[in-house]
C-alpha cells in the first residue's frame, strides 16, 4: 500500500520561497504520474505541476510557471516542489498525488502554505 507524506510547508512572505516534499512509502515501480495539486479556501482543487516517473516530462499550470519547479529523486522515493516569488495567491494546502499506470490515485494528507506580510 502506498502512502504519500507531506512536508515543508509554512508561513512565508511575498517574494520569499519554500520547498515542498512528499515522500512515499511502499512500491513505487508502478508510479506513472506524480504531481502537486493546491486548495484554497472557498476555492476548488487545482493541479499545479506533474512529472513523469520515467522521463520527468513536466507540465506547470500558468499561475506558477517560472516560479514553481517540480523535481523527483526515485532513489529516495521523494518528490519535491520548489517555490520561488511566492505571491498571497498561492496560500493554499498542497497536496501531493500519485497516479499509477493501473489508474489509481494516491493523496497526502495535505501541508499548508501560506504567504503573508
Amino acid at each position: 500500500q502506498v502512502q504519500l507524506v507531506e512536508s515543508g510547508g509554512g508561513l512565508v512572505q511575498p517574494g520569499g520561497s519554500l520547498r515542498l516534499s512528499c515522500s512515499a512509502s511502499g512500491s513505487i515501480f508502478n508510479f506513472h504520474v506524480m504531481g502537486w495539486y493546491r486548495q484554497a479556501p472557498g476555492k476548488e482543487r487545482e493541479l499545479v505541476a506533474t512529472i513523469t516517473f520515467a522521463r520527468s516530462t513536466n507540465y506547470y499550470a500558468d499561475s506558477v510557471k517560472g516560479r514553481f519547479t517540480i523535481s523527483r529523486d526515485n532513489a529516495k522515493k521523494t518528490m519535491y516542489l520548489q517555490m520561488n516569488s511566492l505571491k498571497p495567491e498561492d496560500t493554499a494546502v498542497y497536496y501531493c498525488h500519485v497516479r499509477d499506470w493501473l489508474n489509481d490515485d494516491y493523496w497526502g494528507q495535505g501541508t499548508q502554505v501560506t504567504v503573508s506580510s
